[in-house]
């Protein structure tokens, strides 16, 4: 192997890792959103038909968690022992919310009396998924203590104010595209229903937005000299500029654009959120402790790894292609 090859591929791995990681953003997070607006439907209708919008693609969109995971810990061991413990708490409990909504879509058409049970279970394990990816979010942002190459804090320390505006801020933003989603595959009273809730959604999404761009500015030193030091702020500007633009857009188009449109443009505000992230992290996988060139794995197994996303992330993709291609058009009551 070339030596300019194994100086690039930690870049190389760190961008595959960023990928997944959007994917499952992206894929899994309008479901979720759909989850979290489940209970504030009015009708037993309206759930049916947002419970079955998403039932087709739902499981392949939590394959890019999976994908995602095991990169890390095949490129990055030194991320994966060090933020695991770390993160152990809210990872634990987004599993279990994943768990919960798996079952409830298992079990809630086959019954009438207990319904109400599996919708706790759906909107629950929904909200508190995302809840914990929010203190995911914090901690990475933040950072984790670290002695000796290990992670040294409590099991506790993820609980933050900033990982709490973090967990309302994805509430907002997947509550967002949750909306978009359905105001694209429904129609009557649940799409009404769903540009209703969008405005609320978009509202605390926006205000968690700038809540965690101030509070990250103000108590982590190196992500404010990261945006405000010059010449960087020059090029970076463009981003929360765009943001708001598009924030706007999204607030004008709720009723009057076409049906698509609020759901696309929610994705592009979550790829800046996401651009912004990567802006603030670079080029650490653990914050400020760990950079991918001395956290990486040795050449040999990211060859190995390589080959093997070479065959896998093409087939995910074509799977669910094939799936949204399949189940597209509106969502009709059975």
């Amino acid at each position: 192997m070339s030596m300019t090859l194994a100086a690039n591929l930690p870049v190389v791995f760190a961008a595959l890792a960023a990928f997944c990681v959007t994917m499952y953003v992206l894929a899994d997070g309008f479901d979720l959103g759909v989850g979290t607006l489940f209970l504030l439907a009015p009708r037993n209708e309206d759930r049916d038909l947002m419970m079955a919008s998403i039932e087709p693609v739902w499981d392949a969109n939590e394959t890019w968690l999976v994908l995602g995971g095991t990169l890390l810990l095949a490129a990055f061991p030194a991320s994966y022992y060090v933020l695991l413990p770390a993160f152990y708490l809210p990872v634990m409990l987004m599993l279990f919310g994943l768990i919960f909504r798996g079952i409830a879509f298992e079990f809630r058409l086959q019954t009438v009396a207990f319904r109400w049970v599996w919708d706790i279970a759906f909107a629950g394990g929904s909200l508190v998924a995302t809840l914990s990816q929010g203190l995911i979010l914090g901690g990475l942002i933040k950072g984790v203590k670290i002695e000796n190459g290990m992670f040294a804090g409590g099991i506790f320390d993820v609980v933050s104010l900033l990982g709490l505006a973090c967990g309302a801020g994805l509430v907002g933003g997947y509550a967002l595209l949750g909306a978009g989603w359905l105001i694209w595959k429904t129609d009557g009273p649940t799409q009404v229903f769903a540009r209703e809730v969008a405005h609320s959604a978009l509202i605390l999404a926006a205000g968690m937005m700038l809540v965690v761009s101030a509070w990250s500015s103000w108590s982590v030193p190196e992500v404010a000299a990261r945006w405000f030091a010059w010449p960087n702020m020059a090029f970076l500007v463009p981003v929360p500029v765009l943001t708001t633009a598009l924030l706007l857009t999204i607030w004008r188009r709720i009723w009057i654009g076409r049906e698509a449109e609020v759901f696309l443009l929610a994705i592009i505000i979550f790829l800046l959120g996401l651009v912004g992230l990567v802006v603030s992290l670079w080029p650490y996988v653990v914050p400020r402790q760990i950079t991918i060139w001395n956290g990486v794995s040795d050449p040999q197994t990211l060859v190995f790894a390589g080959t093997g996303l070479i065959i896998v992330i093409p087939i995910v993709l074509a799977y669910q292609a094939h799936a949204y291609w399949v189940f597209r058009g509106k969502t009709r009551h059975r």
